[in-house]
Formats: structure tokens, C-alpha cells, sequence
């Protein structure tokens, strides 16, 4: 690739994150278009499609999900680490309203799909260690970390981290009380 189209999809890289972690997955190619300072049709010939485009930005994002999870696998508390997990993966999730939309399902790339189910195999992991309830999966983790997300964004500006005490009460129902690890 010649040095100038390197520069423009580094622009339109750069645009998109950024567009994306503030606005989500529903902003248009036009504005991230705007944004990069090229035309929708230069966006067009880097991506054949906007899912094409949020795959790119996600997927790393993803990635950084999934190695915080297998990385507390071996933890010697496994509920601790699951709760670190959750920890990172909402605090992460606060940064990226795009990377919210991708792990609650609603893009439906292939790239995306297959990078969420990896992250709920790996949350699984997780919780077949942790002392939680005996129904809770891997998708209920990374489902539950969106929503205490999405419960806490409108209050986002008054109080940037009040989802830390809304995933507080959230771990507390996920433990499984006739368990005495769960204390």
C-alpha cells in the first residue's frame, strides 16, 4: 500500500474508533467520513461495508476482553477473578459505547460474532471456577457487564462511576449463598 493510502486509513482508523467509542455502532460512514477528512468513497475502498469497519475497530478491543479473562483463569480465588474480570470488562465497556453494542449482539459481522462468542467461552471459564450460581453462563457475564453499563450511562457525567457500585449489587446476586466460598 503507498505511503499516502497508509495515511488515510490510519485517519480513517483513528476517525472511526473514535467515532464509535463515543457514539457507537450507529454512527454513519458519512460522519466518520467527515471526521477522517475523506470522502464516503475512500471509506468504501479500505472497507466494503460499515460492519466491515467496526469489525476492524472491535476486534482488538475484544481481544483485550478475552486475554483479561484467560489471564485470571488460574487465579487462587477464582470469584475474585471473576469479579476482576467484570471489574475491567465494565470499566472498559464505560470507554466504548461501540464495543457495548457489539458484546450485547447487535452487530452482526462474522469477525464480531465469533470474537463475542470467544469472549463468552472465556468469561465461561470464569465462571465454571467462581462460587456463583449454578445458572449463571459466560454470555450472562458478558450480557450483565453491558448492562450495568447501560443502567449507569445516564448518569455518566454526575457521577462517572457509579456503575462500580451498580456491579457491586449485581456480583452480590450472581454468588451462590449455600456456598461457603461465596462469602
Amino acid at each position: 500500500m503507498r505511503a499516502d493510502a497508509l495515511r488515510t486509513r490510519k485517519r480513517l482508523l483513528d476517525a472511526a474508533a473514535e467515532m464509535f467509542a463515543e457514539h457507537g455502532a450507529e454512527v454513519s460512514v458519512a460522519e466518520i467520513a467527515e471526521r477522517a477528512g475523506i470522502g464516503k468513497g475512500t471509506v468504501f475502498r479500505h472497507f466494503a461495508t460499515k460492519e466491515d469497519l467496526i469489525a476492524a475497530i472491535v476486534g482488538g478491543l475484544l481481544d483485550d476482553l478475552i486475554a483479561a479473562a484467560v489471564a485470571r483463569c488460574g487465579a487462587t480465588d477464582p470469584t475474585a477473578a471473576l469479579r476482576e474480570f467484570m471489574t475491567y470488562g465494565v470499566d472498559r465497556l464505560a470507554d466504548n459505547q461501540a464495543l457495548c453494542d457489539v458484546a450485547s449482539g447487535s452487530v452482526r459481522h462474522p469477525d464480531v460474532q465469533a470474537g463475542v462468542a470467544r469472549l463468552g467461552e472465556a468469561a465461561q471459564a470464569l465462571v465454571d471456577r467462581a462460587c456463583v450460581r449454578a445458572d449463571v453462563t459466560g454470555r450472562d457475564v458478558v450480557l450483565l457487564m453491558t448492562g450495568v453499563y447501560q443502567a449507569a450511562a445516564p448518569l455518566r457525567d454526575v457521577e462517572p462511576e457509579l456503575w462500580r457500585r451498580y456491579l457491586g449489587l449485581l456480583f452480590v446476586g450472581l454468588l451462590d449463598p449455600t456456598n461457603p466460598c461465596a462469602e
